[in-house]
């Protein structure tokens, strides 16, 4: 070794940088009877542009977010509609309305008392929404497939804020890379997929002034104030109340009579005199209490005894954990229909519901086949149908005020005068009661002909209606009828 060999330095070893991320769509060809399609699932990436000293720099990962996208063949696409759909939780997949209600494919497990055991079925959707709409399934961050890049924190996305921004930019590169600017476009949203399609419709308008002509609210909460039970607020005992009977109709506690007599009877009773009721408390007579808690103990089917323990309020876990209790069985809360055991039946609150212990096998199994063996889309990640990972979810944006997004809808509804709601329940949903939704949509702050641009549709089902096949048909003609403008 020379001398001038010996001074010099030894050479920095370089750190071998991770690769960028990049989008690993897989487009497999399929038919649906006589339907030709292309369906492209995998994940895109999300990039945040980077600007320093107010001068721009790039463009940054930040996440990648699963999506399934269906488009037919051979159809004009820059007229053809495109439905963007997505559930909630937070903390939900997409599986559920995506192998469930509007994709080209669907589980087949069963109903309440006829459930199938595993590994359960797959089968083509005759009803798919494909039909009518072209489709895209997004799963948010941490949910499916989604996940945030490495080295960055998932937590940003984990909130109101975070998620509509996220959801929203997949919505605007999908529609810009497919060249779907002139297509009518429609959001569907289930559960707290409904808050976000509510904020959807705003945020898009005002971010990128991209304008909807529908959303899908199916087993919708806007207004989290309807649902949630306190001490200081009795409105989610009157909202429960129809749902409560209807749940006692559906398993016998009112012989001989219809599901819509006990519905109009709870209704009635829940907006004129019930509020009263709750209101006046102590100040209630001995025999406006009795009358009370009669009448509350035979629309809801549980004693008088129990109706007057809890001071004529029922929180609805501990209801679905005392109807049946007799039976020895708790009732599912997301659908009343079902049922299930428990560990013991002196528990406040039973400890899981029946209806997802139910659906969670068949839904699993389906999507982690149907990925790989039709879709041809491998990713050794988790597919997360249903996580807790998201949690806690930042609702900061409404610190010390009410969560609710019936203003931003009222909102893009005010500025789209073409923005037309679509609100679908279930009379045993016992997670996102129908009178709920009712009460927050007739006091949106939109003008009195707005309100003809919002439908109702009802189901004998509960939140997920579509695992009642019945329900199953009747929404799928019903939402076909909604994207099309008319009859299905």
């Amino acid at each position: 070794m020379t001398e001038e060999e010996k001074a010099e330095p030894p050479a920095k070893a370089t750190e071998a940088k991770p690769a960028e991320p990049i989008d690993d769509l897989v487009t497999t060809s399929h038919t649906l009877g006589e339907l030709s399609y292309s369906a492209t699932t995998g994940r895109i990436v999300l990039r945040e542009e980077i600007v320093e000293d107010d001068k721009f720099s790039g463009l940054k990962p930040k996440a990648e977010l699963s999506v399934t996208a269906y488009t037919l063949d051979d159809a004009d696409h820059s007229r053809r509609p495109v439905t963007f759909a997505f559930n909630g939780g937070p903390g939900s997949s997409s599986v559920w309305l995506h192998l469930g209600l509007m994709g080209p494919r669907r589980v087949v497990m069963g109903d309440v008392g006829d459930l199938l055991p595993p590994p359960y079925g797959l089968t083509d959707n005759h009803e798919s929404l494909l039909r009518h709409s072209d489709l895209v399934f997004i799963d948010p961050v941490s949910t499916g497939y989604s996940r945030a890049v490495g080295g960055e924190k998932a937590k940003p996305f984990h909130g109101y804020k975070g998620d509509i921004a996220s959801v929203a930019e997949v919505i605007r590169l999908w529609t810009t890379r497919n060249n779907r600017w002139m297509s009518p476009k429609f959001i569907a949203g289930e559960s707290y997929g409904t808050t976000r399609a509510a904020g959807l419709a705003q945020y898009l308008q005002t971010r990128y002034h991209m304008y909807l002509n529908g959303v899908m609210l199916i087993s919708p909460v806007l207004d989290f104030g309807t649902l949630e039970f306190s001490d200081h607020n009795d409105l989610p005992y009157l909202t429960f109340l129809p749902t409560y009977a209807a749940i006692a109709h559906y398993h016998g506690l009112h012989p001989g009579r219809g599901l819509r007599e006990v519905l109009d009877e709870a209704e009635d009773y829940a907006e004129r005199v019930y509020p009263r009721v709750l209101a006046r408390g102590h100040r209630l007579s001995a025999d406006e209490r009795a009358e009370a808690v009669a009448t509350l103990a035979r629309l809801t089917g549980v004693s008088p005894e129990y109706v007057d323990a809890v001071d004529l309020r029922m929180e609805h876990i501990r209801f679905y954990t005392e109807l049946l209790r007799h039976k020895r069985l708790v009732v599912g809360r997301l659908d009343g229909r079902f049922t299930g055991s428990d560990s013991d039946y002196g528990r406040e609150q039973f400890s899981s519901d029946p209806f997802l212990n139910a659906i969670n096998g068949p839904y699993a199994a389906a999507l982690n086949h149907y990925v790989r063996a039709e879709l041809d889309y491998a990713n050794d990640l988790p597919y997360e149908l249903l996580t807790g990972k998201v949690h806690p979810w930042s609702f900061s944006d409404f610190e010390a005020i009410n969560m609710s997004v019936a203003d931003k809808l009222a909102e893009a509804m005010r500025i789209n005068p073409h923005l037309r709601i679509h609100v679908a329940c279930g009379y045993y949903d016992g997670g996102c009661p129908h009178a709920a939704i009712e009460h927050t949509m007739a006091r949106l702050a939109i003008p009195a002909e707005a309100h003809r641009r919002i439908e109702f549709k009802y189901y004998e089902s509960g939140h997920m209606m579509y695992v009642h096949e019945e329900s199953r048909l009747a929404q799928s003609r019903d939402l076909a009828a909604f994207v099309t403008g008319g009859a299905a």
